[in-house]
């Protein structure tokens, strides 16, 4: 349970939380399973705080500070985060269910088993995260850093990922049916056995990707680059390659 002296200076505002986190560098605030649904917490200091089951429903934390706290099955749905700095943040389970992270910074973050369904998430930094099995059905990543990320076993289907980078980052077995990879950049990725039904890989660069045992039936690869990409096994029925050709 929350801490309640952190949490009522917390609700006095932010000039008195501040100064007090001033005051008590060493002090990680208890905010855990508090009832903080619609807050304004906009540009608030909240790093490595204990946001454990906290409920942030449709709350305020644009821009805010929020590096290395435990947000860990805490319920973020709606939440406006963007420009919000989520570095190592730990959101295990969390529910970011049509949240706005535009352009936070999630890098080294652990998301495993979190749901980011329907979120906004362009321009957003996921290099290095942790999203082991995460559901990113319908996200918007358009242009998003997911370099390095593990994404194994992750539901993206549907999402958009457009002009995304996506260097040396890990597919494994993730569900990417009908997701749009325009002219995203796969350089290295992990994408084998992945199901990529339907996908839109126009112009992407593929370049020395993992594709071995992924469903490719009718994705569309059209200008894409697939110099040094591993497509041993395969699926290819009714695929469209590079020169525009479709294999039958």
């Amino acid at each position: 349970m929350a801490n309640t002296q952190h949490l009522a200076l917390l609700k006095k505002g932010a000039v008195n939380w501040i100064e007090w986190r001033s005051l008590n560098p060493n002090i990680e605030p208890d905010l855990s399973e508090a009832n903080l649904a619609e807050a304004n917490l906009r540009g608030a200091h909240l790093w490595g705080s204990n946001l454990f089951k906290t409920d942030l429903f449709k709350a305020k934390l644009i821009a805010a500070n929020l590096a290395e706290s435990n947000f860990s099955l805490a319920n973020l749905a709606g939440a406006q985060l963007l420009e919000t700095n989520l570095i190592k943040a730990n959101l295990t389970g969390t529910n970011l269910r049509a949240a706005d992270l535009r352009g936070a910074d999630l890098s080294s973050a652990n998301l495993i088993g979190a749901d980011l369904t329907a979120a906004n998430l362009q321009q957003t930094d996921f290099g290095d995260a942790n999203l082991i099995g995460a559901v990113m059905f319908r996200a918007n990543a358009m242009g998003a850093n997911l370099n390095s990320a593990n994404l194994s076993q992750a539901n993206l289907t549907q999402a958009e990922l457009i002009e995304a980078h996506c260097y040396a980052a890990n597919f494994s077995k993730a569900h990417l049916g009908e997701a749009h990879f325009t002219g995203a950049y796969l350089f290295r990725a992990n994408l084998s056995f992945a199901e990529l039904s339907g996908a839109d890989l126009r112009w992407a660069n593929l370049g020395k990707a993992d594709l071995r045992g992924a469903n490719l039936t009718g994705a569309n690869l059209r200008g894409a680059k697939l110099a040094g990409a591993n497509l041993g096994e395969a699926i290819l029925k009714g695929t469209i390659m590079p020169d525009g050709s479709m294999v039958s």
